[in-house]
């Protein structure tokens, strides 16, 4: 199911991400829900697209890549 807005995010979402990488998880993930139609996937798809400009540092916390 497609989400509306980043507060109906999940917690694992809201919680480790900052806000720019929460918009960019909520596109890539209804986007990938309408084409896909299957809930797991658009994770897997919405993740690897927050992957493309976040990474994970060394503290735990999700942080910009360098340009």
């Amino acid at each position: 199911m497609p989400y509306q807005q980043i507060e109906e995010l999940p917690d694992s979402v809201k919680n480790h991400l900052p806000k720019h990488a929460q918009e960019i998880f909520l596109a890539a993930f209804n986007n990938a829900t309408e084409e896909y139609d299957e809930e797991e996937t658009a994770f897997k798809v919405a993740w690897g697209a927050v992957k493309h400009k976040y990474e994970k540092g060394e503290d735990g916390n999700w942080h910009k890549k360098p340009e």
